[in-house]
């Protein structure tokens, strides 16, 4: 749930002057204790306040770092983290794909047709299994050795981070396409891309907002 400017004006206010009672807090913001009414109610429900009788308003246990950064990351969606996807035309071949691998700088290359419709996914394990003691394998098409559409698992722009993350550890891959569904045909477009790196740059920056209290 999004606060409003007013909701985060006063969580801001009760951080640095708890406890504070209700008036103190209207007060401060030149409003009246009934308009915030409804405001507190909402900061009390969400656990970012808590209150006590004859003492006041106080931060609850989500408004502490860990508990700020736990509703951070349930609320966090695969379109707020998905990067550029890395793509080759089905009718490459597994040279091409080794060079975008390396340029792309990725362990798993997406196989689209012309249209940009998901068809495959080639990996580095693909790769070496067709190149290894085979000296034209170069020249194979990459749909050759590609994980077909029907084998793979992917994820949506709205669907939560953490599910994004879970699907990646349960199957053992390094990275998910995300995709959305072409209208009125049985095809998915892909649009980003979610990593294990993904997920470990935002497993590190919020173990520092933590540590600095944020």
């Amino acid at each position: 749930m999004e606060l409003t400017s007013r909701q985060k004006e006063i969580l801001a206010l009760v951080r640095k002057s708890a406890p504070v009672t209700g008036e103190q807090i209207a007060e401060q913001l030149g409003l009246s204790r009934p308009t915030i009414r409804s405001d507190l109610a909402v900061l009390i429900m969400l656990g970012l306040l808590d209150a006590k009788p004859k003492v006041g308003y106080f931060p609850g246990a989500a408004a502490q770092p860990q508990g700020e950064v736990r509703r951070m990351l349930l609320d966090l969606k695969v379109k707020d983290i998905q990067s550029r996807p890395a793509n080759i035309r089905e009718a490459s071949t597994v040279q091409d794909a080794v060079v975008a691998m390396f340029l792309e700088n990725t362990g798993s290359i997406f196989v689209t047709d012309e249209q940009n419709w998901l068809q495959g996914i080639v990996s580095r394990k693909d790769l070496l299994k067709v190149v290894l003691g085979n000296p034209g394998s170069a020249a194979m098409p990459v749909s050759l050795v590609m994980t077909r559409k029907a084998n793979l698992v992917t994820v949506g722009p709205e669907e939560p981070a953490l599910e994004a993350a879970r699907r990646m550890v349960r199957h053992e891959v390094e990275s998910l396409p995300v995709v959305v569904a072409v209208p009125d045909k049985s095809e998915i477009e892909v649009i980003g891309r979610v990593s294990n790196s993904t997920m470990t740059r935002i497993l590190v920056d919020w173990a520092e907002r933590i540590g600095r209290g944020e």
